[in-house]
């Protein structure tokens, strides 16, 4: 819907509905997308929409065809002896940074979500302290787990579908959020009436606004605070999971001082509302350009050339990627954040204050290595605040990420929360095995089959390494190889140049164990290639030619990734608007990552490199 160039009652209209209304100077027509993702599609407007169900590429695998989940070995058994890294350090051989973490976290938050329901009892995913796997201790002996909520009408006569809680586009949800989050988060009063807020976020000190910003710290959006340290005082997002980490809430916190400097830069005569919206399709378009210029580019997720909207390509987020393919990337994460920023950043004062909020610090020449450990990272703004934005964004690309394989650190494998007094201990990979069959998410083999991908004969093949089989080796018990701590040594470690490096290098990128995953696997799923989960399947391949994946994660995300762009209608490569903008108040999109942050922090382009997502210190 358009609005005239004269003055006259301005209806300021998103894809989906009316917001606000008043009398201004309206000199731009554009429609305003919604923001819960319906509109987009003219002929299908619940496409994409928040609330809506996940989109099935495969039929749904559930052992009786609606709803009853497909059993396996232990998820907590598989993770410990599978994806434990056993505190060796395994990096990206392709340089790419720890950017590719941040990144990939921030759109996952715009474009999928997902909302357990009650744990199940008897508990899904059970913790054995006497398993001699395992390393650390919980008071609970089972992993928090609660199934998906069903799509309503679901799961009963029918096959159970999961419900996406976010609308399913790259449309920065994560920085805007709901309507009611998004009047907080603007400036002006809270009133319920949208149309008396000013243009900019709410950003005291260039922050996000804690939770006590206007007060009454009960009226704020509610923040996730997993692991029960803040108060109820964390920093609000769009998107309550914001304060997860240190990288996540610094790519939040980036992108609301992007809006504002927009805002900043458009006329003072326009109204309120039309900078606002101005500033977030801006904003929205960065995001995207980023993503597909930058970002799937440095992972070598390569797509087919860009035709422009297809109205008959569905962009809903498919339950593969959401449950399967998506998570792979959890790989890529380390067991801690490092950053590495010039020593100038901090004074010798400032350094002890963060050595006593738990980092670890090392001068080294010139510069100065933090070291955020997975007790501390987590749920701390204050720790961030400390950091400070520009350096904390300039040391993420400083580090290379993990090494997309099935090696996982325990930033994302042993997560110790509390919870009336006791220690519990939570595994994302443990819970991304369960959330498959949670899912009916088909097996490995029929995964690839739906990809068009042909099929694996054997776990040596899946792997691709030389065998399946355990070693006769002195150092393993005869037989009961799969439950001995020995079967996870690291025997040889080389870098990027296939040299060879000491035990606990972070020089490593690839290993070779005592076992192979091929032969752990195998025993784990008792031969059968027909029960090994998709996940874990997915993760254990080695990687595709060109790409930081394996061959199925790499198709999977190929083919969201072309739909997420291909069937919407406000991509950017379709929005004239954005051409409008650019010839009118000079506000381009077309930014990469390192001029974003240049543009909003302290830290100059030059002391970035030309592309973020590959490491400049590797």
């Amino acid at each position: 819907m358009r609005r005239s160039a004269r003055k006259t009652v301005v209806c300021l209209v998103v894809a989906g509905g009316l917001v606000a209304s008043g009398v201004a100077e309206a000199d731009t027509a554009f429609e305003y997308q919604s923001l819960d993702g319906s509109g987009n599609n003219r002929l299908h407007p619940d496409w994409g929409k928040a609330g809506t169900g996940y989109l099935r590429l495969a039929a749904a695998n559930y052992t009786d065809g609606i709803g009853t989940p497909v059993t396996g070995p232990s998820a907590r058994h598989v993770s410990n002896r599978v994806f434990n890294d056993a505190g060796q350090r395994m990096s990206s051989p392709r340089g790419t940074s720890q950017w590719a973490t941040a990144w990939g976290q921030f759109v996952d938050h715009t474009f999928a979500r997902l909302v357990p329901g009650q744990m199940q009892q008897p508990p899904r995913i059970p913790y054995d302290n006497d398993d001699p796997m395992e390393s650390f201790r919980s008071d609970l002996p089972f992993v928090p787990f609660g199934r998906s909520r069903e799509v309503t009408g679901t799961g009963v006569g029918k096959p159970r579908e999961q419900v996406n809680f976010l609308g399913s586009y790259i449309d920065a949800f994560a920085v805007y959020g709901s309507a009611n989050r998004l009047e907080w988060m603007r400036e002006g009063p809270v009133d319920g009436d949208m149309s008396n807020n000013g243009a900019k976020l709410l950003m005291p000190g260039g922050n996000l606004p804690r939770a006590d910003a206007r007060g009454d710290i009960t009226k704020a959006p509610p923040m996730d605070d997993a692991a029960g340290r803040m108060a109820g005082n964390g920093m609000v997002a769009g998107d309550d999971r914001a304060n997860e980490n240190t990288g996540l809430l610094a790519v939040q916190t980036l992108f609301a001082r992007e809006h504002n400097r927009i805002v900043d830069r458009l006329p003072k005569s326009l109204p309120e509302e039309e900078k606002f919206q101005i500033a977030r399709r801006v904003v929205i378009a960065t995001q995207q350009y980023i993503t597909y210029n930058e970002f799937l580019p440095t992972l070598g997720v390569r797509l087919k050339p860009y035709r422009g909207y297809d109205p008959n390509v569905n962009a809903t987020v498919g339950n593969e990627f959401a449950t399967v393919g998506y998570r792979g990337a959890h790989s890529l994460v380390h067991d801690d954040i490092r950053l590495k920023v010039p020593a100038s950043r901090y004074t010798a004062a400032q350094l002890d204050a963060l050595r006593a909020k738990g980092a670890f610090v090392k001068v080294v020449g010139n510069d100065v290595e933090l070291t955020l450990p997975a007790s501390q990272a987590p749920f701390n703004p204050g720790l961030f605040e400390d950091l400070r934005l520009g350096p904390v964004l300039q040391g993420l690309g400083r580090f290379p990420s993990g090494a997309g394989d099935e090696l996982m650190g325990e930033l994302v494998r042993s997560i110790p929360l509390s919870a009336q007094g006791q220690t519990i201990m939570f595994d994302i990979t443990a819970v991304d095995i369960e959330r498959g069959r949670d899912h009916g998410m088909p097996t490995y083999q029929q995964m690839r089959a739906a990809y068009g991908l042909s099929p694996k004969t054997s776990f040596q093949a899946v792997t691709g390494e030389a065998t399946e089989s355990f070693p006769a080796d002195p150092e393993l018990t005869p037989g009961n190889e799969i439950n001995d701590p020995d079967s996870l040594d690291f025997i040889r470690l080389r870098d990027r140049n296939g040299n060879t490096v000491p035990a606990g290098s972070d020089l490593a990128v690839t290993g070779e164990r005592r076992t192979t995953t091929a032969a752990r696997l195998k025993a784990l799923y008792g031969g059968d290639m027909a029960k090994l989960d998709a996940f874990v399947g997915m993760v254990a391949e080695p990687k595709a030619p060109g790409s930081e994946f394996g061959e199925l994660q790499t198709a999977i995300w190929r083919k969201q990734f072309e739909d997420l762009r291909d069937g919407d209608r406000f991509f950017y490569g379709n929005d004239p608007v954005l051409t409008t903008i650019k010839h009118k108040y000079g506000v381009d999109y077309r930014q990469d990552l390192g001029d974003v942050i240049a543009n909003n922090t302290d830290v100059p382009r030059y002391g970035l490199a030309a592309n973020i997502f590959r490491c400049s210190s590797c």
